[in-house]
């Protein structure tokens, strides 16, 4: 029996992750898929509770978890905490205990969505990228890092970028064997040209690709990766990078799909468990209306059901069950098109349980 701890979150996150919850409950009551449900409190609900955002109670329960379903963390409500107590530290608290180091970002745009994207449907038509992105090292970890005041009364900001050569060695191998399941290309992105840190991630990369010659390995500066991205995106197989540059170009990669209501992540330690969530926020403007995109989530339990859960059948009937949905004309608002109806969190989420429900009989 494999074990999924359920950490809804904040805003948005309760109303998504229920739908996604749903689907794995299909998945055991029509296939039998062994798995069982743990909840727990994160961020801003465990902040309300528990007075800091990862309460240790979560955090034991995660370590002996196979899985983590993640909604989002954070909100106004917090915001003027100190930054230690905010909700957005449980997201980086979890991630190093857990030591999910290699981040996954598809960004896959459905052919049913190519009118849903900003950038002309020749541009991003067939688009399938896979982001991996360094989690738990880099500029968002490194230390020192603070505010301190200088000699002349002014303030001071500072933080470290730092990595060591076996923590860029561990991602670029998870890229390159991704690479090998598919077109067999990777893009290593750094600032090798500016900065000592990404020159070494540069070196080990191309040190590691060695090992990989059935891969071609290719270096791109992040600001000319940022405006491929835009340009030309579908020059791209597998991505790699630091933690910021990650962070940053996913997102934008997110918007090349129609909406970064439908990327998924997964995020993966050395033995495969995993924590997954998609990589929007809470969206604290539209939680409680019953409009967000469940999609994103939806999906992330497809990548639990891949890389952590060993089903590779269950995740491809989810995704199936999706593009079902898609093909039927079903659009949430922020992926609405004129002609078609806009539906509700629960309404996506019925009709993709309804999709999967169907594909057993």
């Amino acid at each position: 029996m494999k074990k999924v701890l359920v950490l809804p979150g904040d805003g948005i996150g309760p109303e998504v992750v229920a739908e996604a919850v749903r689907v794995l409950e299909c998945l055991r009551n029509e296939s039998g898929l062994a798995v069982e449900f743990e909840y727990g409190l994160v961020g801003g609900a465990a902040y309300d509770v528990h007075g800091q955002p990862l309460p240790e109670e979560t955090l034991k329960i995660a370590k002996e978890a196979d899985a983590v379903l993640l909604g989002a963390v954070g909100g106004r409500q917090w915001e003027a905490l100190p930054i230690a107590l905010r909700p957005e530290k449980a997201l980086l608290g979890l991630r190093a205990a857990l030591g999910v180091f290699a981040n996954l970002r598809p960004a896959i745009l459905y052919p049913q969505l190519a009118g849903a994207s900003t950038l002309r449907p020749d541009v991003v038509a067939g688009l399938d990228i896979m982001i991996v992105r360094e989690l738990i090292g880099g500029i968002y970890f490194g230390e020192p890092r603070g505010v301190r005041t200088l000699e002349n009364g002014e303030r001071q900001g500072f933080n470290t970028l730092v990595y060591s050569e076996s923590e860029i060695e561990r991602v670029a191998v998870r890229a390159f064997e991704i690479a090998r399941d598919r077109k067999g290309r990777v893009c290593s992105v750094d600032k090798a040209n500016v900065l000592e840190a990404t020159e070494l991630w540069r070196e080990v990369v191309t040190r590691v690709g060695g090992r990989y010659p059935d891969v071609a390995l290719t270096h791109m500066y992040v600001d000319n990766a940022a405006m491929q991205l835009v340009r030309a995106p579908k020059q791209f197989d597998v991505l790699v990078t630091t933690n910021m540059f990650g962070d940053i170009l996913s997102d934008a990669a997110a918007m090349l799909t129609g909406s970064i209501g439908m990327l998924p992540s997964a995020s993966l330690n050395e033995t495969d468990r995993g924590l997954y969530e998609p990589i929007h926020g809470s969206a604290p403007d539209i939680a409680g209306k019953g409009v967000a995109n469940p999609l994103a989530t939806i999906l992330s339990v497809a990548m639990m059901l891949r890389y952590s859960l060993h089903e590779p059948l269950a995740a491809a009937r989810v995704e199936a069950a999706v593009a079902a949905v898609l093909d039927r004309g079903l659009r949430t608002a922020d992926i609405r098109e004129e002609g078609r109806p806009v539906v509700s969190t629960k309404a996506m989420g019925d009709a993709v349980v309804a999709a999967l429900r169907a594909s057993f009989s």
